[in-house]
């Protein structure tokens, strides 16, 4: 009967526990390359500028000029 009301209290405590705030200072150390939506950052911009010279459009990432690639 004790074993019984000491599973939710124990189940409780250890997922209360994993609960933290990470600070903005912490937040480098803890983002992995593999967790990136584009792990090589040149080659996204490389991308992304491309995509802006051929559709003449930026997108949400700002950035002017027009589709002659001259931008």
């Amino acid at each position: 009967m004790n074993m019984l009301k000491a599973v939710p209290i124990i189940a409780l405590a250890l997922s209360s526990a994993a609960c933290t705030e990470v600070l903005p200072r912490q937040r480098g150390n803890l983002a992995l390359p593999q967790m990136a939506l584009s792990p090589d950052a040149l080659e996204f911009g490389l991308r992304q500028h491309t995509a802006f010279s051929k559709e003449a459009a930026s997108g949400g990432y700002g950035g002017g000029g027009g589709g002659c690639g001259c931008n």
